[in-house]
């Protein structure tokens, strides 16, 4: 069975994140853990990434938030054949988390390279580490195909998301496709009420 590598973002996922419950729910998952979970820096995080990948032989991503990014960070590298495909739940804008964490990040500039692999994004509409506007043009450059999740904040704890099935039903759309080897063509987000009734 591919492995799923976990990433999360910035101070790693609490106990109640639905990452974590991701890892209880799916025995082939596995948690790829950094050493500083408070100070991401980009050339450590992709260093260990890239450490697992390479012990995995090919993995999915599923990822959260600054962890979203660091998947993104692969598209030019050689790493990057061996992933499969990614879930990509509210990445966040670099702008947007530096000021709300001043001091704390140091990851560089966005990723804008199209990613090499078949990739899913979802997003929010109320997201306070990225704007509607700003997660529509990172999944366009990604490549990727775009899911509205309503108002969902953050996809988080704070946002009500603990154990998430939803998530598990986009995932096994993304894996479905990935066995066909076809690249997931981008979607443009819905607003209205079936896109945030489905989560």
């Amino acid at each position: 069975m591919t492995p799923v590598l976990i990433l999360p973002g910035l101070f790693g996922s609490e106990d109640a994140h639905w990452q974590t419950a991701w890892l209880r729910d799916h025995p082939e998952s596995r948690l790829v853990h950094q050493d500083n979970w408070d100070h991401p820096h980009l050339s450590l995080w992709r260093a260990t990434l890239e450490a697992v990948l390479e012990e995995a032989g090919e993995a999915y991503i599923v990822a959260h938030s600054l962890g979203c990014l660091l998947a993104a960070s692969l598209a030019t590298r050689p790493a990057a054949a061996r992933v499969r495909g990614a879930l990509l739940v509210a990445p966040c804008d670099l702008p947007a988390t530096e000021k709300l964490h001043p001091g704390q990040i140091a990851f560089g500039t966005m990723p804008t390279a199209e990613l090499p692999f078949p990739s899913i994004v979802v997003g929010s509409l109320n997201d306070h580490y990225m704007s509607l506007d700003r997660l529509t043009l990172f999944a366009r450059l990604w490549g990727s195909e775009l899911r509205n999740a309503g108002l969902a904040g953050h996809v988080n704890v704070a946002s009500g998301y603990g154990r998430w099935p939803g998530g598990y039903r986009v995932f096994e759309t993304l894996k479905a496709r990935t066995r066909h080897l076809d690249k997931i063509p981008q979607k443009k987000p819905s607003l209205g009420r079936e896109a945030s009734s489905a989560w």
